[in-house]
């Protein structure tokens, strides 16, 4: 029978004195993903291991992690596609709790930042609804792949500026930000700018494209940058 060689970051904050890299050997049966070998890891062979995940389909965004190098979800990676030796690591840029697991405290707070929501003024209309906000195909087509964002921090993660600065909002919560901004049922243009127009925010992207090239759902958060620079060129 083939085996995968899973090679696992352990490590514990608050009673190891250093990382250290442990080895596992998996039985491997076809369609195994990255997370099978390691949920085999934790109920056979070492119950320790701290490991995220929920639904194990490519739509929570739990289970991020480093795979050979690269911000990956664990249930969305085949093991066939990776090879038969595996290094898994927690995500970069993110606070580590324990083993692959790390903290979105601060994630989901530059996230928040952004007022990811409609912003209104019929303020008495948005809360007590008499009608709907129609919008026509084309005004859809404008923030529509940008709404397919899951959270699954792999485009922090990847990002060069956020790994130099970390109080560069990151690409997730700028290309959150442009989602509303292109939205013609939001009234909150001039606030979102404000919010991102400062050297430390929108222009502080060096324009890597790691963020696009490891996201699991084409969102393309460095195009969402490059539109909202356009916009505040605008004005």
């Amino acid at each position: 029978m083939r085996t995968v060689r899973l090679t696992v970051y352990r490590f514990d904050p608050t009673s190891d004195e250093r990382p250290r890299y442990a080895s596992y050997e998996v039985p491997y049966r076809s369609g195994m993903t990255v997370l099978d070998s390691l949920l085999y890891v934790k109920e056979k062979l070492d119950h320790t291991l701290a490991i995220r995940y929920s639904c194990r389909m490519g739509i929570c965004g739990s289970c991020g992690m480093t795979v050979n190098g690269l911000p990956r979800l664990a249930c969305y990676t085949q093991v066939k596609e990776v090879g038969w030796r595996i290094k898994v690591e927690p995500l970069k840029n993110h606070p580590l709790v324990r083993d692959l697991v790390t903290d979105f405290t601060d994630f989901f707070r530059k996230y928040k930042s952004m007022r990811p929501w409609l912003i209104r003024t019929d303020a008495e209309e948005q809360e007590n609804p008499t009608k709907q906000y129609t919008q026509s195909d084309a005004e859809l087509e404008r923030y529509i792949q940008f709404s397919y964002c899951i959270s699954c921090g792999l485009c922090y993660a990847a990002c060069p500026v956020v790994t130099a600065l970390p109080e560069f909002p990151g690409p997730q919560a700028l290309a959150s930000l442009y989602r509303f901004l292109a939205d013609t049922r939001d009234h909150g243009r001039r606030e979102r700018l404000r919010i991102v127009d400062e050297a430390v925010g929108l222009w502080r992207c060096h324009f890597a494209g790691s963020c696009s090239q490891v996201c699991p759902k084409g969102v393309d958060p460095a195009l969402a940058i490059q539109l909202l620079r356009r916009e505040a060129m605008r004005g």
